[in-house]
């Protein structure tokens, strides 16, 4: 087995971690009965992660361990945070649990991007196909749950969401060890302790600066997906639960198609246009929430735009500053934007979203006396369709790149 196929496992185990509960985090603290500020802080635990990971990763693990070795002990002790998880009903005992796990599993995001260019002859040409694994790896995880859960899921059979991760996380531990050796970076080799400040004093060019607000709000838009688009599959759209991810995961496939076609759309097109494309793709996936809830193939449909958002934006913003920012502050900047897209904006999204739809839900009592709670969709999904459009107009109008386009469409 090449190196390049054994990093490709890694990458289908890491973000398959991910995957299993992502999609139906949310509506399993509502069945719960987490309140709305609850599920907020369970969310930001996230954020609290990437921004300690990004220090602990770089500061630290890199230079004190061997990665594949940090990735084991991460991994199986996340996997049993996970399991603690699982069976933990009331909220300090789940909140105290997914933090653990939050800590000890985000840092290895980065340090498993670590190994693959560590391990890689030409990183440049062959991360890209390597990442993909991890597109692969969302997908595939979503279809033992067409097994695992009923149409109407209950708590007990949801709670697989993190059982599955748990034993993902459990593979990968055992897997790590069979990875490349790669040891602990030393001091000198190639780290500047300047570098972050450089990189956020970047934040005063204009169009950085742009950048960096357009990035945020896109970031919380696509965090929020997640927060809201399964209880509206499963509850609104009337999907199965058990359906539901495997609906979700089409957006991974369609991801996989438009990161091919990336580079010749980037040279195409440019830095800007691209980018526009990118987040009026959310807007127009939130419109067709909001308006076309009843119609079950455009919903589905739709679900392919995800392509769009990911890598017509986020993709866009890592290749742009790498191509752009001054060489000397390119990993610290691509750091910068990285806490941005994976912390603040998933901090953010997790207080906005379940505050919103707290407020936009109202109980209905039928004649037998049964409640039912019913969430105002299409108001709620205006707000993240609102958002989008402000950051178009915002690059539209203000973002200025120092060059119109890369080079070369080879951007793998």
């Amino acid at each position: 087995m090449t190196v390049q196929v054994r990093l490709f496992l890694m990458m289908v185990l890491q973000l398959a971690v991910w995957g299993a509960w992502a999609p139906k985090l949310f509506p399993y603290m509502g069945l719960l009965g987490f309140a709305p500020w609850q599920q907020s802080l369970v969310g930001s635990c996230w954020g609290v992660a990437a921004l300690a990971g990004m220090f602990f990763s770089n500061q630290f693990a890199d230079r004190n361990f061997a990665a594949e070795r940090f990735m084991a002990v991460s991994h199986a002790l996340s996997g049993l945070a996970l399991i603690g998880v699982a069976f933990s009903s009331t909220f300090w005992p789940f909140f105290a649990c997914y933090m653990v796990y939050s800590l000890l599993y985000v840092p290895t995001l980065s340090v498993s991007n670590s190994i693959a260019f560590a391990n890689l002859k030409d990183p440049a040409k062959q991360f890209g196909a390597v990442r993909m694994g991890g597109t692969v790896g969302w997908m595939l995880v979503s279809w033992p749950f067409i097994f695992l859960l009923d149409a109407e899921a209950d708590i007990e059979q949801i709670r697989w969401i993190f059982l599955v991760a748990a034993i993902v996380s459990f593979a990968l531990a055992a897997y790590s060890l069979t990875l490349p050796h790669t040891p602990p970076r030393r001091e000198a080799e190639g780290v500047d302790k300047l570098a972050w400040r450089r990189a956020v004093k970047l934040l005063g060019v204009p169009f950085v600066g742009v950048l960096f607000a357009v990035t945020f709000i896109d970031s919380v838009i696509h965090n929020g997906y997640f927060v809201m688009a399964d209880g509206f599959l499963t509850n609104r759209v009337g999907i199965a639960g058990n359906l539901s991810m495997v609906v979700l995961s089409l957006g991974q496939l369609a991801e996989i198609g438009t990161m091919l076609i990336l580079g010749p759309v980037l040279v195409k097109l440019g830095w800007k246009m691209t980018m526009i494309i990118g987040v009026l793709g959310h807007a127009a996936r939130f419109a067709v929430f909001a308006f076309f809830a009843d119609s079950l193939p455009v919903i589905v449909a739709v679900q392919l735009l995800h392509g769009v958002c990911y890598a017509f934006f986020f993709a866009t913003v890592y290749i742009f500053v790498d191509a752009v920012f001054p060489k000397d502050v390119r990993s610290s900047a691509q750091g910068l934007f990285n806490l941005l897209i994976l912390g603040i904006g998933s901090v953010v999204a997790s207080f906005l979203f379940p505050t919103l739809i707290g407020r936009l839900t109202t109980k209905v009592t039928d004649i037998s006396g049964a409640e039912t709670q019913i969430v105002d969709y299409q108001t709620l999904f205006l707000v993240p369709t609102g958002m989008a459009l402000a950051a178009v107009v915002i690059l539209a109008l203000f973002f200025r790149p120092p060059t119109r386009a890369p080079e070369t469409p080879d951007i793998a």
